[in-house]
């Protein structure tokens, strides 16, 4: 099959070219002559062109689900996500169809900055018998009242505030929607992404993957290149059945991919259990710098398990002494791979990240979402966070992703965050930090800012040029069509 791509523009560039595409790559950019032979021409009418973008770190399946959740992401209190949950359960009691309800999920608190403490007596006193979950818009806390505790495990727990593992066992329990119903959402949810110029993404999904994507995959979902993660308790399976990073799984038409292996050391920010040099203030005890969720002994042994089967790691850090620790093990084992997040960073550590040829897969919306709590918290030390320019000049190579549903699955949220590091009217946060519009879009394209011949033809077809739209537009980026090996998955041409 070939299909030319006529009067078409590359970034940065008023210059039109045509770009010709055979059997899905990229075998001509520039003039074609009108009367070219070709399956299929398309004119993009002076539109802009440029390499398909990927987002490097989402969990796809809670993403599907998370417009079928309670929003509580703009409560500003405990009692105010109560509130919500006590305001939807009476509209759901009022439905013609009402009857028991077994369970009620949320999404999104975010109890950093709240005035008061989340306990399972407050959710009590909204929702009664009902069961219900509230899970942070970190995924490393879950809030549960008493009735949830009890059919989750965790009867008698003090407070109903379950952070790290057992928020996780929480979140996997709760994730238990038919497959039928899921992969039609997760279809749904592809379909946006396409929308959005999004050809691939890298699922990290704390289940078994391979499945998963297989049979989606098989029942003619088509739109994204997967590569699938794989967890501690699934490394043993992988390595009996031989996956590597980087294997194409054959019978999904080249789209589904080994990923790395992901490994979570320590927590987030905004749950106040991100490893650090320096204790959270107002924290005392054990937990007072965060929480080391893998000792490095562990994370060594199990990385190089990985890495001699031939499977990448990918190492969540996020507080200062994780990612120093993690670079530890990464220059023990020997392996390249990535440091997932990456958001408190010494001097030295950006340093070990280029000498040791460490990936940085960041997601720059989560320095908006954060800033606030960062002043808080990591008062003082703020100008160590989220450094993209310092990486970058340092050498070291970054990957931009959403954590959706931390963030959206949206890369151009992404892109306009590490270029403009702000959103709405408010001031930059420590906009020294802020990254060019071409090195946004290579970070969120595997590399890539422009078009050259032999490459996969994973494409966006943009209404405004990236290279000189204001940040407000690259957060709203029009996109008219995405093509994935050549053949539209999106096209409103």
């Amino acid at each position: 099959m070939s299909l030319i791509l006529r009067n078409g523009r590359l970034p940065g560039s008023d210059d039109l070219v045509d770009v010709r595409i055979d059997n899905g790559l990229i075998t001509s950019i520039g003039y074609l002559a009108p009367d070219a032979a070709a399956t299929r021409s398309v004119d993009l009418a002076e539109r802009w062109i440029i390499p398909g973008l990927w987002d490097n770190h989402v969990h796809f399946s809670q993403w599907a689900q998370t417009s079928r959740r309670l929003d509580v992401s703009e409560a500003t209190s405990a009692a105010d996500a109560a509130r919500l949950v006590a305001d939807r359960l009476a509209a759901l009691a009022a439905l013609p169809t009402a009857g028991d309800q077994d369970r009620l999920v949320g999404f999104g608190f975010r109890d950093g900055l709240w005035p008061d403490a989340p306990t399972s007596s407050l959710l009590d006193a909204a929702s009664g018998p009902v069961p219900v979950v509230l899970v942070s818009g970190d995924l490393h806390s879950c809030w549960l009242n008493s009735a949830a505790l009890a059919v989750y495990g965790f009867i008698g727990h003090q407070t109903g505030l379950l952070r790290e593992d057992d928020a996780f066992a929480v979140e996997r329990a709760i994730d238990n929607v038919p497959d039928a119903d899921l992969d039609a959402w997760a279809d749904e949810a592809a379909r946006a992404a396409a929308a959005r110029g999004v050809v691939g993404i890298v699922d990290l999904e704390m289940t078994w993957n391979l499945d998963v994507w297989q049979r989606r995959m098989a029942a003619g979902q088509d739109r994204l290149r997967v590569d699938f993660g794989l967890y501690t308790h699934h490394l043993d399976d992988a390595i009996e059945q031989g996956l590597t990073s980087g294997q194409v799984i054959e019978g999904t038409g080249g789209l589904l991919t080994v990923g790395p292996y992901k490994v979570i050391t320590d927590g987030s920010l905004n749950t106040r259990t991100a490893y650090c040099f320096d204790a959270y203030p107002g924290l005392t005890g054990e937990h007072d710098r965060g929480m080391l969720t893998v000792p490095t002994d562990e994370l060594t042994t199990q990385m190089r398990r990985a890495h001699a089967a031939g499977i990448r790691p990918a190492v969540h850090a996020i507080g200062d002494s994780a990612n120093s620790l993690a670079l530890d093990a990464f220059e023990a084992v020997g392996c390249t791979g990535s440091i997932e997040h990456a958001q408190l960073l010494t001097e030295a550590d950006v340093a070990r990240f280029a000498r040791l040829g460490v990936t940085a897969s960041v997601q720059p919306e989560h320095a908006l979402d954060d800033r606030d709590v960062a002043d808080r918290y990591w008062a003082g030390r703020t100008d160590r966070a989220f450094r993209l320019a310092d990486l970058l000049a340092a050498g070291v190579t970054l990957a931009l992703g959403s954590d959706a549903p931390v963030a959206p699955l949206d890369p151009w949220l992404a892109i306009a965050a590490a270029v403009g590091r702000t959103r709405g009217d408010r001031a930059a946060w420590h906009p020294d930090q802020a990254i060019s519009r071409q090195a946004a879009l290579a970070a969120s394209a595997r590399g890539r800012h422009t078009l050259a011949v032999g490459q996969p033809a994973d494409l966006a077809i943009c209404e405004i040029d990236p290279f000189v739209a204001s940040i407000d537009d690259l957060r709203r980026m029009p996109v008219a069509a995405t093509l994935l090996a050549g053949r539209f998955t999106h096209n409103t041409l």
